[in-house]
């Protein structure tokens, strides 16, 4: 039975306007001090805005903010997202006045020492990739892709040298093939061999004349390490291309493995993946894009350079891919991050990668022989299962994922990677500690025992929440996303 999840004391919750009756008020405002004003045109009232006191409004949200399941209550192992703690350290830095108030339209000499932030920061990521100029302008991972993509484009344009075809290994990042057809590329995908990595004699064949870019996540989605890397870079390069790395992984790299050294030619990084800054929400996010010095010239602009010394954006970029959004990035996301990579220092950040990769072994050894492994290959930062195990007994991927919410877990990255049938994707990050990991391990041991003997249970599942198993596929083509009223 689940040992973490209870019922909540508040089971079902109404919306605001369920419970709306005419003429109660939430606040009271004070007499006015100035003549009352009729304003032409002005509403006397919103059609169907909730009335309700402030009591029922503050327990409303109250009662829901307790219902919140985050990386501040949890674990949250979702292998696509390195969902990581944000250390309060970070907010509140963020927050110092001077950082948190300052405006985008500042002139740059009213905001110095928020260029000295921008470019420490750039100089810190530059290091820790082992490339050579730098942008942080970007303001996702998928923008960052497409600003790297961007600048191979005119890289090779400016050689002489179009080309029409990107290759995406079959164990990519999910955006990459996005990514390229916006940018105007053919994509191709490349298929993995046994060991779930590059298969290099498909990449010897496939690298052709017609081929930009070889998009690259190290390491791939399966967990696993390109150990090619270095005949990987040689052999694009000696074809004319250039080798992009998806660096959303690079939780398994930092204080490690620097991509510049093994031929890397552009890459984009994640800082909430990888630097602790918020993920999820919508944004702001942040995703610098590092370039090798062939690249450097056709960076967004602004870009950041030093004058007299300091700190300086440049807009004179005559060969420049120009702006990939209004202002220089996400300057929240940027204070979050530096914070973090300063806190933990050189051999801080090598622990945090060296921890995250022993989390997602430890729980490869726990779980092994319970659910199945589809690639005999040393795990990194996260580990891939599959349902194969379970499947025989009408037990899939999802239903193992919902019935991990009874047992008071976040459920994994369901079904992806797609090279792998039934994939259950694993990354507790260096965050989990050894307790929670096994408390996890019992919950997901316990579901395997549930699939063999009493597959209906897991099948149903989950059965602890307020709201039941969803149809998720009239939820995703018949979505209904406002509250109308009965009339």
């Amino acid at each position: 039975m689940p040992t973490r999840a209870s019922r909540h004391i508040v089971q079902n919750e109404p919306l605001l306007f369920e419970v709306s009756s005419p003429g109660k008020q939430g606040c009271q405002l004070p007499p006015l001090d100035v003549p009352a004003v009729e304003l032409a045109g002005a509403r006397a009232e919103v059609p169907d805005f909730p009335e309700i006191s402030e009591l029922e409004v503050i327990r409303h949200f109250t009662r829901l903010s307790t219902w919140n399941y985050g990386v501040d209550t949890g674990l949250y192992p979702l292998g696509s997202c390195t969902m990581k703690y944000n250390p309060r350290i970070n907010e509140a830095v963020t927050r110092l006045e001077g950082l948190g108030d300052g405006h985008p339209l500042q002139s740059a000499a009213l905001a110095r020492g928020a260029l000295r932030i921008m470019d420490l920061l750039a100089q810190y990521l530059l290091e820790i990739t082992g490339m050579e100029a730098i942008t942080l302008q970007p303001a996702a991972g998928a923008q960052g892709e497409l600003t790297g993509i961007l600048l191979v484009r005119e890289a090779l344009a400016a050689r002489g040298d179009a080309r029409r075809k990107v290759l995406i290994p079959d164990s990519a990042h999910g955006t990459n093939p996005a990514t390229a057809a916006i940018a105007g590329y053919q994509v191709e995908n490349l298929k993995s061999n046994a060991a779930g990595t590059v298969d290099m004699a498909s990449l010897e064949k496939q690298m052709t004349g017609e081929v930009a870019a070889l998009m690259l996540t190290n390491p791939n989605t399966l967990g696993i390490f390109e150990q090619d890397i270095h005949r990987i870079a040689d052999l694009v390069h000696e074809r004319g291309g250039m080798l992009y790395m998806d660096g959303a992984n690079m939780n398994a790299l930092v204080g490690r493995s620097r991509p510049g050294d093994f031929g890397v030619d552009v890459m984009h990084l994640n800082l909430h993946k990888t630097f602790s800054t918020p993920h999820g929400g919508g944004g702001p996010g942040a995703g610098p894009v590092a370039v090798k010095r062939e690249l450097e010239p056709y960076l967004p602009i602004p870009a950041l350079t030093r004058r007299n010394g300091e700190p300086a954006l440049d807009y004179d970029r005559p060969r420049s891919i120009g702006r990939v959004r209004a202002f220089y990035g996400n300057f929240g996301m940027f204070t979050r991050a530096l914070a973090y990579i300063m806190a933990n220092g050189c051999d801080g950040l090598k622990q945090t990668t060296e921890d995250a990769v022993l989390n997602a072994n430890y729980l490869r050894k726990k779980l092994e022989g319970a659910y199945a492994l589809p690639y005999p290959t040393p795990s990194m930062h996260e580990v891939v299962f599959s349902d194969a195990a379970q499947a025989p007994h009408g037990v899939r991927t999802g239903d193992v994922a919902k019935r991990l919410i009874d047992y008071g877990f976040h459920p994994y990255t369901v079904s992806f990677p797609l090279v792998v049938r039934g994939a259950m994707m694993i990354e507790p990050t260096e965050s989990a500690s050894q307790a929670e990991m096994d408390e996890f391990v019992e919950a997901m041991l316990a579901i395997a025992e549930e699939a063999k003997t009493q597959p209906e249970l897991v099948t149903g599942a989950p059965h602890t929440t307020k709201i039941g198993r969803l149809d998720e596929v009239a939820a995703a083509r018949q979505p209904r996303l406002r509250w109308q009223p009965s009339r």
